[in-house]
C-alpha cells in the first residue's frame, strides 16, 4: 500500500498527522494507496517554514532564480513520462492524455525562465526639477495553490513556476484524489537547486483548505475547481485580508453554423466532449446546432462516439479512460437518466459500459444527447462527464443570446466558415476565452487563462502576464537628491511638479 506525504523542508514527511484517505485506481476501482491528511498542526509548521525561506528567496538575484527555474525544465521535461503515468494510474487519463497535460504546464516554466524581462519596472527622469520616479514588483511572500484533481500536474504548473520565480515561496495543496504528482515534482524541485521550504506540499482535506484561508501568515490563494467552492474561498480568503483568484467551473457551448465544415466540426466536438473522460473544465459540454446543421452534425457525432476507444489509461490503445471515481461515475450516469427523464433523446448510451478485464472500473462511456433544453438539469449542472448535450436554436443570434444567458462564461467556440460570424460571435459572447474553429481555446502561457462571470472569482486570470501581477504588488519611488547649492525649499502646500 502507497503511502503519499507531505513535503516540508526539501523532503517527504507526515508530520505526526495521523488521519488518511483512500486514494484508487480508477480503471480497477482497487485502492492502490493512501495520502496523509494534514492537521493544523501541519498547517502551522508548513506556513512557518515558507515564511522562513520566502525572504532568503525574495532577495535572490533573478539570475540565482532562473538558474533554478531552466534546471527545473530540464528535469520536467527529462521524466514527463513518470510523471504521466502516475497521473493515468490516479486520475484514470490515458498516459497520452496526461503527457500532454505536463508538456502544457512546461510552457509555464519555460515563460517564467523569463522573469527577468517579466518584471522590468519603468524609470522616468527628471519627473520635476532633480527628481526621478521610477517602480518596480516585489512578491507577496507566502503564497497558496488549491488544485482539483482533473489536471494533478498542469494546473498546479500554471500556478507555483510564475510564484517562485517572481520571489514567492508556495504551499501546494492537491486534491487527496491523485496527490501524487505533486510529490514527484516536489523532488524535481529538490534536484533543481530550489531551497528548503520555496516548494512545500500539504495533503489534505477541508481542515487543511480553511487552515490555509484563515492563517495570517498567508498572503495570496490560487484556486481551480467549482463554482460553489470557488466562491466560498474567495469570500473566506479575502475576509483574512489575502489576494485571491479563485477559477470555478463552466459550461462550456459550442456552436455550429451551417456553413462550416462539418466533418471537421464533428470529430472536433468528439474530441472536446470526450477527452480525459469529459473531466475538463475546458470540455465542450453543450453544442448548438443553428439551423439545418444539425440532422446531418448529429448523425456524424453519434457514429464516432461509438467508436471511441474506451479502457485503462495504461493501454495504449486507448482513447478515453474512466472517470475518477465511483462516485462521479454514479453521478454521471444518474444525470443522463435525469435528462431522459425529463425529455431528452440518448442517442448514445455511455451508461453500464463495461470494459473488459475492468470489470470493475469507474467506466462511463461517451454518450451524446439531443433535444436538450437550457431548463434540463443535463444543461443547467455542470457534468464533468462524457456526456454532449445538443441544443437544436434557429438563428446565430439565439444561440449568442443561450451562451450569454448561462452563469458560467469560461470557455466557447464556433464552427463556420464566416469571418463575419465568427468576428460578431467573439465580440458579443460574454465569456473569457474563444475559440474560432478551434474548441478547446486554452491559451499559451505567456495569455493569461481564465473565464467570466461565474467562472472567475477575483480580478486577476491564471499564470501569463496576469499571473506576474497577481504573485507581484507595485511600488512606485520618487527620489532625490538634495544639492546643497541649489538648495531645496519644503513647502506646506501640496507637491507639484516644477
Amino acid at each position: 500500500m502507497n503511502r503519499i506525504e507531505h513535503w516540508m523542508d526539501g523532503r517527504a514527511t507526515d508530520n505526526g498527522d495521523t488521519r488518511v484517505s483512500p486514494v484508487y485506481n480508477p480503471a480497477t476501482g482497487q485502492q492502490t494507496g493512501e495520502v496523509v491528511l494534514g492537521s493544523l498542526a501541519s498547517v502551522e509548521a508548513v506556513v512557518a517554514s515558507a515564511r522562513r525561506a520566502a525572504g532568503g528567496w525574495g532577495s535572490s538575484s533573478l539570475s540565482a532564480r532562473t538558474k533554478v527555474l531552466f534546471a527545473y525544465r530540464e528535469i520536467v521535461n527529462r521524466r514527463i513520462d513518470e510523471v504521466a503515468r502516475v497521473i493515468s494510474d490516479e486520475h484514470g487519463k490515458v498516459v497520452s492524455d496526461a503527457r500532454g497535460e505536463v508538456q502544457r504546464g512546461l510552457e509555464v516554466v519555460e515563460y517564467a525562465c523569463g522573469i527577468p524581462t517579466l518584471l522590468k519596472g519603468e524609470y522616468s527622469d527628471q519627473v520635476s526639477t532633480g527628481v526621478d520616479l521610477f517602480s518596480y514588483r516585489q512578491p507577496l511572500g507566502v503564497v497558496v495553490g488549491i488544485t482539483p484533481f482533473n489536471f494533478p500536474a498542469m494546473v498546479p504548473m500554471w500556478m507555483f513556476p510564475i510564484a517562485i520565480a517572481t520571489g514567492n515561496s508556495f504551499i501546494l495543496k492537491p486534491s487527496e484524489r491523485d496527490p501524487s504528482a505533486a510529490l514527484l515534482m516536489a523532488e524535481m524541485w529538490r534536484e533543481a537547486g530550489l531551497p528548503e521550504g520555496v516548494f512545500s506540499v500539504l495533503q489534505g482535506d477541508v481542515e487543511v483548505v480553511n487552515g490555509l484561508l484563515d492563517h495570517p501568515g498567508v498572503d495570496a490563494v490560487s484556486f481551480v475547481g467549482s463554482t460553489p467552492i470557488a466562491k466560498a474561498i474567495h469570500a473566506r480568503a479575502t475576509a483574512s485580508g489575502k489576494r485571491v483568484q479563485a477559477l470555478g467551473g463552466a459550461k462550456n457551448h459550442s456552436i455550429i453554423l451551417p456553413d462550416a465544415d462539418i466533418d471537421f466540426a464533428a470529430q472536433h466536438l468528439v474530441a472536446a466532449a470526450f477527452g480525459s473522460a469529459g473531466e475538463r473544465c475546458m470540455a465542450i459540454s453543450a453544442s448548438i446546432m443553428v439551423g439545418d446543421v444539425a440532422e446531418t452534425l448529429l448523425e456524424k457525432v453519434s457514429v464516432m462516439a461509438r467508436e471511441v476507444r474506451v479502457g485503462p489509461g495504461s493501454d495504449p490503445t486507448s482513447e478515453m479512460g474512466p472517470v475518477v471515481t465511483k462516485t462521479a461515475q454514479e453521478r454521471i450516469e444518474g444525470l443522463i437518466s435525469l435528462g431522459a427523464s425529463q425529455g431528452a433523446t440518448v442517442v448514445v448510451d455511455g451508461r453500464g459500459i463495461k470494459v473488459s478485464g475492468h470489470e470493475n472500473g469507474f467506466f462511463v462511456g461517451p454518450t451524446v444527447l439531443d433535444g436538450v433544453s437550457t431548463e434540463m438539469d443535463v444543461y443547467r449542472q455542470e457534468i464533468f462527464g462524457p456526456v454532449l448535450s445538443n441544443i437544436r436554436v434557429s438563428t446565430v443570434d439565439e444561440a449568442i443570446a443561450l451562451i450569454n444567458a448561462n452563469p458560467y462564461g469560461n470557455g466557447t467556440a464556433i464552427f463556420t466558415s464566416s469571418g463575419d460570424a465568427a468576428r460578431r460571435f467573439h465580440r458579443e459572447v460574454k465569456v473569457g476565452m474563444i475559440g474560432i474553429n478551434v474548441p478547446i481555446p486554452v491559451p499559451m502561457a505567456y495569455y493569461s487563462f481564465g473565464g467570466w462571470k461565474d467562472s472567475l472569482f477575483g480580478d486577476y486570470h491564471i499564470h501569463g502576464p496576469e499571473g506576474v501581477r497577481f504573485y507581484t504588488r507595485g511600488k512606485a519611488v520618487t527620489q532625490r537628491w538634495p544639492n546643497a547649492k541649489v538648495g531645496d525649499a519644503a513647502s506646506f502646500h501640496f507637491p507639484t511638479a516644477k
